[in-house]
């Protein structure tokens, strides 16, 4: 089970086991739907419509933006921004992991409340994904970046990238986008741990054998809950993200620079339309799908190996 279970003293997690499983869960992950990630991205920085019925941007459809990614820049193209993104996936999973283990725990210790209760993962899933967000936000924008920019490229390789930006942007420039983000990753992650325990039970009462199944399921289902209801702002982020990156994006269409948060919700409502703010929707909840189920069906897994070996 996923947060501190007061039932299992005999094998209870440290700080250092929950961040090498979350770790481990994030990186094998990551390497999985890099490919979802790379076209939803460029379905939230295309200005134009993303719709078959009305063409008018360089993307408008999930086959189409596939076959016109490997066709104009090869298979490789999917995994651009790899290397920062797996550096995010094994900071973020150390990180948000091992704050939600401390902090269920501590609930447990400090409080009457039941460390395993729903409204209890909901509170810490979120605090702990702040603390992760803060952690990695840098290695966030620059996989931004990458997967972003087309043929040819700005940024040769993740060095190049750091310095350019940080000689031309400044420091600060690596925080883009670092407010919409704490404002939806915190009830995005906490509806992940909320949902995930609810239906991780359901589950378990009808059948306590597939446990595995159980998790990829569950982790699934709560993923695709949680990325729709909390979407426009993971949308507004990515277009803060590119700020300052405009010559990179000049190939795929219009571009916009926005001046901040309220600037950037204001004129994609008012340019896109309502519809504006869930651009890419489609990829992104297939990924949401897939990455969170992944991460738990993962992180259980290992977590699992972890107390084998500590048992024998």
């Amino acid at each position: 089970m996923v947060g501190y279970d007061p039932n299992a003293q005999g094998s209870a997690l440290t700080p250092e086991e929950a961040a090498l499983a979350g770790s481990a869960a994030g990186m094998v992950t990551r390497a999985l739907i890099s490919p979802l990630d790379v076209i939803k991205i460029r379905f939230q920085l295309q200005i134009e419509k993303v719709s078959w019925r009305n063409r008018q941007g360089k993307y408008w459809g999930l086959w189409q933006a596939t076959r016109c990614i490997l066709t104009e820049e090869g298979l490789p193209a999917f995994w651009k921004g790899h290397i920062p993104a797996q550096l995010l996936s094994v900071c973020y999973g150390a990180v948000q992991f091992a704050s939600f283990e401390a902090l269920t725990e501590l609930v447990h210790e400090k409080t009457s409340y039941n460390s395993q209760t729903p409204g209890v993962h909901f509170i810490c899933g979120g605090l702990a994904a702040c603390s992760a967000t803060v952690a990695c936000q840098p290695l966030d924008t620059l996989r931004t970046r990458f997967a972003a920019q087309g043929e040819p490229k700005i940024y040769r390789n993740l060095r190049h990238a750091v310095g350019t930006m940080f000689r031309s942007e400044g420091p600060f420039t690596f925080y883009r986008g670092l407010t919409p983000t704490l404002v939806a990753v915190f009830p995005y992650a906490g509806l992940q741990f909320f949902f995930y325990n609810i239906l991780k039970k359901l589950l378990a009462h009808k059948d306590a054998k597939s446990k595995g199944l159980h998790s990829l399921i569950s982790g699934s289902c709560a993923g695709v809950i949680s990325k729709t209801l909390t979407y426009p702002f993971d949308l507004i982020k990515k277009r803060l993200q590119v700020g300052g990156f405009e010559e990179a994006r000049m190939q795929f269409g219009q571009v916009r620079t926005y001046q901040g948060f309220a600037d950037c919700l204001v004129r994609i409502g008012r340019e896109e339309s309502l519809r504006g703010y869930f651009k890419g929707l489609s990829p992104s909840l297939l990924k949401a799908a897939f990455s969170t189920g992944f991460t738990f069906f993962w992180y259980e897994f290992f977590i699992s190996a972890i107390v084998s070996l500590k048992s024998s």
